[in-house]
């Protein structure tokens, strides 16, 4: 069965997991609260530091079950410590390969995957087998962005090479960093005939918002692994990335800021 082949783009470098923790079901995972019912068994694939997985949890409590998996064994300290805190005891956590899932047919109610397929070699490899850990009857969701429909104001063009230079280091990565515009595509080649496609954005325009979406960009430009993958792939100099950094923080502090980011959102009927 086909392995990860990608290289993950982010890493996990606090500018990264303060987005990921700021994400919660509410807010990331909306298309999918509706299908969920106590006592239900869910699948959190690339559950990162836990957030979405523990208002998952809470959401199929009592009689339910999470089980969070990451590639990345060192994040899921960070979640198990979240799930510890909130008193949730109905959630285990592994590390998995969303490839080749160690789980049996059918033994999940729910399988979800947030921002994970654009950052996979073979999403279609990966929805199958979210598909064959499903029940019939079951549900397969999955949530992406598409950075080449992010759009902002004001439009500075530092911030036009930031959304180009993000887009090459990641497809050099192996991944599609256009997952959204994709996920329909994806679980029609993956074998689903029943699928709900939506969409839905996040929105910073608030004072606090723009200040945090953009001081955690302009971190993320200079110090994480896609900093590092950006300067070893010689996609970028270190320079070069200080300037996207403060152009990051000069856009942020303009009193009439606004971005958006889309995405693109399945929900998979596993036939009965």
């Amino acid at each position: 069965m086909p392995k990860e082949t990608a290289v993950y783009t982010h890493g996990h470098h606090e500018s990264v997991l303060r987005s990921h923790s700021w994400r919660t079901a509410e807010n990331s995972a909306a298309y999918l609260i509706g299908e969920l019912r106590p006592g239900m068994r869910v699948l959190d694939v690339g559950c990162g530091p836990g957030t979405i997985t523990a208002d998952l949890a809470e959401l199929v409590s009592p009689g339910g079950s999470v089980t969070a998996v990451d590639a990345a064994a060192s994040v899921l300290d960070q979640a198990r410590a979240l799930t510890a805190e909130r008193g949730l005891e109905c959630v285990e956590f592994a590390v998995a390969d969303v490839h080749a899932l160690d789980f049996e047919d059918g033994s999940f109610d729910v399988v979800h995957a947030h921002q994970v397929l654009q950052h996979v070699g073979d999403p279609v490899q990966a929805l199958r087998e979210m598909r064959r850990v499903c029940r019939p009857g079951g549900v397969v969701a999955a949530r992406d962005s598409d950075y080449r429909a992010f759009t902002w104001f004001p439009e500075p063009p530092v911030l036009d090479d930031w959304q180009e230079l993000y887009i090459r280091v990641a497809r050099s990565c192996g991944g599609e960093p256009d997952a959204g515009r994709r996920l329909l595509s994806w679980a029609h080649a993956a074998g689903f005939t029943d699928v709900t496609a939506s969409a839905a954005a996040w929105c910073f325009a608030t004072p606090q918002d723009r200040a945090w979406w953009s001081g955690l960009w302009a971190d993320r430009t200079t110090e994480s692994a896609y900093a590092e993958l950006a300067v070893e792939g010689g996609h970028a100099t270190r320079g070069q990335l200080t300037a996207i950094a403060e152009g990051w923080r000069a856009w942020g502090a303009a009193e009439d800021a606004w971005f958006m980011v889309p995405h693109g959102e399945i929900l998979c009927r596993v036939p009965d």
